[in-house]
């Protein structure tokens, strides 16, 4: 129940924070609209880090199934606890933008571009090209659980480590998101669109269920090469 309610618990508040900080910059009426990619990035980062600086140490703050079956196949965490991190990883993200959609709403109905209605609850690719879209998703969940591990390797000052992978998130965002929006988190990604397409949003348009498949297997995928060649590198 610890792990349960700590993945859940967190999980929502890094989208509420997450998908927050998207939807302060690309809906219409906001204070925030227009404020660009830097600001979206910043947030992100923001938003991983301070649930897990929360909850890291109830359940290792996953919020993150790519991770946590990472984590699994190298044997750190049990495969039995593995759909306990997914039951709270998956409805916290869907209660997390439940919250978003309330937060804003005024700024949702004053929104007419359905894309950028999405774009606050999930990713969508620049250009649309599934090779290379499941391509750049791997990478990124790649470097994402490769650095998580490497810098749990190394003898940082407690606390420390959870402040870095904030850093890290912001890298990946700058340096690698630009092509898919950086997913990097099946749950993040899923449980969000699965919101889009249940909650009354004004005017929202399809929720891109075609798309939908590549933000949920290639950080699955990523995220355990990453794991394995940190196992085998560090």
């Amino acid at each position: 129940m610890t792990i349960f309610l700590a993945e859940l618990v967190g999980t929502l508040l890094l989208i509420l924070l997450g998908d927050g900080v998207v939807a302060n910059v690309v809906l219409k009426n906001s204070k925030g609209n227009g404020a660009g990619w830097m600001v979206i990035t910043t947030g992100w980062a923001f938003a991983v880090a301070i649930p897990a600086l929360i909850f890291g140490s109830y359940s290792g703050a996953h919020f993150n199934p790519a991770l946590t079956i990472a984590l699994a196949v190298i044997g750190k965490v049990a495969w039995t606890q593995v759909p306990i991190y997914f039951a709270g990883q998956f409805l916290g993200a869907f209660l997390g933008a439940f919250l978003v959609f309330i937060f804003n709403y005024d700024q949702f109905k004053a929104t007419d571009n359905q894309r950028d209605k999405l774009a606050v609850f999930c990713t969508g690719p620049a250009i649309r090209n599934n090779l290379m879209n499941f391509i750049c998703e791997v990478i990124g969940t790649f470097v994402l659980v490769f650095g998580i591990l490497g810098m749990g390797a190394q003898n940082l000052t407690n606390g420390m480590g959870t402040l870095f992978v904030g850093f890290l998130i912001w890298a990946i965002g700058l340096s690698l998101g630009g092509t898919t929006g950086y997913a990097i988190n099946p749950a993040r990604d899923l449980g969000p669109r699965i919101a889009h397409a249940l909650l009354p949003i004004p005017n929202k348009g399809d929720s891109d269920w075609g798309y939908a498949w590549i933000p949920v297997a290639a950080p699955i995928i990523g995220g355990t090469l990453g794991a394995v060649f940190a196992t085998i590198l560090l």
